[in-house]
């Protein structure tokens, strides 16, 4: 199955609809779901355009995703672009008010998953898809669910069939790239000072590490262009470190209210950022830092480690703050400068709003972590991010501008 948020992303814009009238009506409009499998895994994933984001359910028959187009509309073809975890029998149904009577427009109990092309026939104001036999041991799981024909009415936000979409996002994977007892923010120019960190991105860093060190070094990241350096500290399991497989950096626009989208600022040149408690003592101490395991929703999150099934992956998130005081690049407890929203809104205190970094690794862990797992820094609860933006200016302007500030979801390259 896919690891969902480390493949790479695209607009789509056409399928090859039925005739050249029809128009793609379900892109940017509200989807539904019987269930999702995680908070990131949302049903309006399904239609916001973007191969790289996906709806995924729970593990369980039967599941649906309904789409709402607006207004009745005639739906001639659907195209679906299945994850690994496809339905091998499901329906296509229309409905005029989103319950019953629904009308099967499309039937079968072989789906292959993959992309499938469904020629079809039906009137109403609701679509869905209604699945009642998974193919594998996961729910049921779409990149997009795009519906093809006449009527309906223009998505929130924008005119009907165009790339409407709902989140304002760019991104960048930076896999691991060495570990070092060293931290150039808290401890810079001292060697050895810290406790082990794993690096990603800038090949460079170390404890003398400054941003012109950055600039003139090389990066892992996708996209290269991305020169900054992030860290975390090293997870240990048996006192064995393991690095994360998965290592994704989000820029977005999500905390603050759509309305100040506009006013955001691009992340300044050299800033600095420490997220989490590397002191904490218990999981109430860093509570904005989680723990979950990939494709077991059902297993929760917590601010500790948790036991993930076989068939499973540690995942840890942590979101940085976007708020900056707008004078100062670091502070002396290298977390006074920046600061939280509150109520959607940056405090007077940190008046510009900046893109909110959400780090999202995934480490090939799972078991009972009682003993076996811990953290350079302590225990699950101890963990922290640290962030040395090394981006160029006209690159990190580019995408505040084309992604953040109109609320596009752009993929590594910046773009749509």
């Amino acid at each position: 199955m896919a690891i969902a948020g480390l493949v790479g992303t695209s607009i789509i814009t056409s399928a090859s609809p039925a005739s050249a009238a029809d128009v793609l009506l379900s892109q940017g409009h509200t989807a539904t779901a019987s269930s999702v499998e995680n908070g990131g895994a949302a049903a309006a994933n399904a239609v916001d355009g973007n191969n790289g984001t996906r709806w995924s359910s729970a593990f369980s028959n039967p599941q649906w995703l309904q789409i709402d187009l607006g207004a009745t509309a005639q739906v001639n073809q659907v195209v679906l672009r299945w994850e690994g975890a496809y339905a091998t029998a499901f329906q296509i149904q229309v409905s005029p008010s989103g319950g019953n009577p629904w009308t099967t427009i499309y039937s079968t109990t072989t789906g292959t998953g993959g992309n499938q092309t469904l020629n079809v026939s039906g009137s109403g104001r609701y679509i869905r898809l209604y699945a009642t036999a998974r193919a594998t041991q996961y729910g049921v799981s779409l990149w997009e669910f795009q519906a093809f024909g006449t009527g309906g009415a223009p998505a929130p936000g924008g005119g009907g069939g165009g790339p409407i979409v709902r989140v304002a996002e760019f991104l960048a994977d930076c896999p691991f790239t060495h570990r070092l007892p060293d931290d150039p923010i808290v401890f810079p120019g001292l060697p050895g000072a810290s406790h082990s960190h794993d690096f990603f991105g800038n090949t460079s860093t170390n404890a003398n590490s400054t941003v012109q060190t950055l600039a003139a070094a090389g990066s892992n990241c996708n996209p290269a262009v991305d020169l900054s350096s992030y860290w975390v500290p090293t997870l240990y399991v048996n006192n064995v470190a393991v690095p994360p497989t998965g290592t994704t950096f989000y820029y977005l626009g999500e905390g603050i209210n759509e309305n100040l989208l506009p006013t955001t600022q691009a992340l300044p040149y050299g800033l600095r950022i420490v997220a989490g408690n590397a002191k904490a003592t218990g999981p109430n101490d860093n509570t904005i830092s989680r723990w979950s395991c990939l494709h077991h929703n059902e297993v929760g999150s917590s601010h500790d480690f948790v036991t993930c099934p076989a068939d499973s992956m540690l995942e840890s998130y942590l979101d940085f703050p976007q708020c900056w005081n707008g004078t100062t690049l670091d502070s002396a407890d290298h977390k006074s400068h920046m600061a939280y929203p509150v109520n959607g809104a940056c405090p007077a205190s940190h008046p510009v709003a900046v893109p909110k970094v959400r780090q999202v690794l995934r480490y090939p862990v799972t078991g009972n972590p009682l003993n076996r797992i811990r953290l350079s820094s302590g225990g699950g609860f101890t963990m922290h991010g640290d962030f040395f933006n090394a981006w160029p200016i006209a690159e990190m302007e580019r995408r505040v501008n084309d992604c953040i500030r109109p609320k596009i979801k752009c993929g590594a390259n910046g773009t749509p």
